[in-house]
């Protein structure tokens, strides 16, 4: 393993690929680790393009997981981690390969195709003693680590009711059929699992509600539709949700919602005060109070709690966003890895990873929707 700088190798993500390329500027913006391996494609040719373009040696370029595996834990100077950003069908196995081998792992979301895979891992990732993150990017942006802060202070009071909504609408025609590669992959139920919409972007509504909140969701009550014709997973998908606490929300889903980029938001009412965060404002979280007044809170300009602070960059003014909240899940695995290393427990930023306990009730949320829907949207406990 290297010294001080830490290094890392990707499993897909070659050039062409947007997410691939989201996590390589994200570990990028702050120096911490750099790209030294991977296996870029699923053809050794494509691979081998990608490294040359990404700067990686060609004889660190691997034509598959298993190369990749057996090779790095042979070098004196192996990557310290390994990031899966593949279709969801090749997480568990990628994954189940290099924690075997005893390196760490960040894993995109949804962590498996099954909460059988994901326990696995799970368990796996803590027989080993490693490190097994998912990125649920949403979670690194400052003001949603503020609400996270104000709904454990008690600011708002006991938890009541929550609402939380993700709509796209760039699968409002059959996209999949033009042979567009996203889409193409994300309605093959081989592929992307049992989850059309609801594991795709649901998986990220359903951990940003428990990252906000802390409560657990219980019991789901799910009705789910395929709108364009043929369609085999779901591309629309509405949710009642009982949580720990006797709190109630709703969480919806979609991907047909015409003109819609990435209408991601939160709001969360309890006793005596409510939160709304919207991912297309992030800069801002408005909290409402019970004689009606609202108050905007705004990164950079209000004090604000430590756990927030931290996860800031830049001065007032300057937008923060995506990359930059993509950036904190990454910061949070470098010092995980650096405390495992110095043999402390991991503090700040590492305490609020993500992790496969995360990806395995996602997936199991996943599960009991398809089970609700199917059976009439009856009420199906998790």
């Amino acid at each position: 393993m290297s010294g001080n700088g830490l290094t890392y190798a990707m499993i897909g993500g070659g050039t062409g690929s947007f997410i691939g390329a989201v996590h390589r500027m994200a570990i990028a913006l702050d120096g911490s680790a750099r790209l030294v391996a991977g296996a870029f494609s699923s053809t050794p040719e494509r691979s081998k393009e990608s490294a040359a373009a990404l700067g990686v040696d060609a004889e660190r370029s691997y034509a598959d997981v298993a190369e990749l595996v057996e090779r790095e834990s042979a070098r004196d100077d192996a990557v310290d981690f390994v990031v899966i950003v593949t279709p969801n069908h090749v997480h568990y196995e990628a994954a189940k390969a290099c924690l075997e081998a005893g390196f760490h792992v960040v894993c995109d979301k949804p962590f498996t195709v099954t909460s059988a895979q994901a326990r696995e891992l799970r368990e796996l990732a803590e027989s080993k003693k490693r490190l097994c993150a998912v990125t649920y990017n949403y979670s690194g942006y400052p003001m949603v680590r503020e609400a996270a802060e104000l709904v454990r202070s008690g600011a708002i009071g006991a938890v009541r009711k929550c609402f939380v909504e993700y709509h796209q609408g760039w699968l409002s025609t059959d996209l999949a059929a033009t042979g567009q590669k996203q889409a193409s992959w994300r309605a093959d139920p081989a592929k992307a699992g049992l989850g059309g919409a609801l594991g795709d972007i649901g998986t990220h509504a359903e951990q940003l509600l428990r990252f906000v909140t802390g409560l657990e969701i219980e019991s789901v009550c799910a009705d789910t539709t395929s709108f364009v014709p043929g369609r085999v997973l779901d591309d629309d998908a509405s949710v009642l949700m009982r949580l720990s606490g006797s709190a109630k929300a709703t969480l919806t889903a979609s991907q047909i919602c015409v003109g819609e980029a990435n209408g991601f938001s939160i709001r969360v009412y309890g006793e005596t005060g409510g939160l709304v965060w919207r991912q297309e404002t992030p800069e801002q979280l408005v909290r409402t109070a019970l004689d009606g007044s609202k108050r905007i809170l705004s990164r950079g300009i209000e004090p604000l709690s430590s756990r927030a602070n931290t996860a800031s960059r830049l001065p007032s003014g300057h937008p923060e966003g995506f990359i930059e909240a993509f950036a904190n899940i990454y910061r949070g695995v470098v010092e995980h890895i650096h405390a495992e290393r110095s043999g402390s427990a991991p503090g700040g930023m590492a305490m609020q990873l993500p992790l496969a306990q995360d990806g395995e009730r996602g997936v199991r949320f996943v599960e009991a929707c398809v089970e609700s829907a199917k059976n009439g949207a009856v009420w199906v406990e998790i």
